[in-house]
């Protein structure tokens, strides 16, 4: 099976990577069922990618009804030590303007009854989560952002990212809410996503494109679905960028990340007593330590 070191999960309006060369459609199964979409690899900046549209090429999933564990081990299963994860997203701050690009450092988890892990039925594993996104691929991908001349684009570093439930987005009630917890922009799917990578050991980082102000925003109501449309259309080319960049800069260089060891210490269950189904299950995830 071919295999890719870097990973690119693309998010609303993002289907597909124009600049891909070389492209093969990889159809993978996985223990925990099919994943959003066949996985599109080639080669960018002469490093070979794969590339994942999360919502399927035809945005046909809810961010509820997204396999995640299917997505990351298909990931997992082609070699994959980064991932690259672009997100549209609702700002919360008035800084954080639409168009702009922010690169989070911490999430806040409001979703509901997720997979949220690989582990269980009789294998127990508890990763440390403190720092949910990968500092150094973070570094990276906002180093990638500030080389580039984009027009309309600032880029914020750091942040907390609310992930909701959705498909609704939020009342007012709650938005004023995760303002008053200092969040800075809310969406619907890269907190359990980040999870499931640290678990994969995978280091992973989030591309925020902003579309909007959520409906906190005096100026909401004035917001018009053709704007976001136009908006998702814009980070869309521009997230190309980006990622094109980071890509190549991971690929010069591709740095350390506390993610490729984190279940060093993390799996508490003996080996020889976790039951043969479970282990087979997890074989990718577990083998360097079984």
């Amino acid at each position: 099976m071919v295999k890719a070191q870097i990973g690119i999960i693309g998010g609303s309006g993002l289907y597909k990577m124009d600049e891909l060369k070389d492209v093969q459609e990889i159809k993978l199964s996985t223990p925990f069922g099919d994943p959003s979409d066949v996985l599109i690899v080639g080669t960018l900046e002469t490093a070979t990618v794969a590339f994942l549209a999360r919502h399927g090429r035809n945005h046909h999933l809810l961010p509820s009804e997204l396999p995640f564990q299917a997505n990351i081990h298909a990931m997992k299963q082609l070699g994959v030590e980064y991932i690259i994860s672009a997100s549209a997203v609702g700002s919360l701050q008035e800084e954080a303007k639409p168009l702009d690009m922010v690169v989070p450092d911490q999430f806040i988890d409001r979703t509901k009854n997720r997979p949220a892990t690989f582990f269980g039925e009789g294998l127990v594993a508890h990763i440390a989560f403190g720092d949910p996104i990968c500092p150094s691929l973070a570094k990276v991908v906002g180093d990638a952002v500030e080389s580039l001349d984009l027009s309309e684009v600032t880029l914020h570093r750091g942040g907390t990212y609310i992930c909701m439930e959705g498909p609704a987005f939020s009342t007012k009630a709650e938005s004023n809410l995760y303002r008053s917890w200092k969040a800075d922009i809310i969406g619907m799917t890269n907190l359990t996503e980040a999870k499931l990578a640290r678990e994969a050991e995978i280091a992973y980082a989030t591309l925020a494109l902003v579309t909007d102000y959520d409906c906190w925003h005096p100026d909401h109501d004035s917001v018009t679905v053709e704007m976001i449309i136009g908006n998702l259309q814009k980070n869309a080319v521009n997230a190309q960028l980006v990622i094109k960049e980071a890509v190549k800069r991971l690929n010069t260089n591709p740095p350390e990340s506390i993610a490729h060891s984190a279940l060093k210490f993390a799996i508490l269950t003996s080996p020889d007593r976790v039951p043969a189904q479970t282990k087979k299950k997890l074989a990718l995830l577990t083998k360097k330590y079984f």
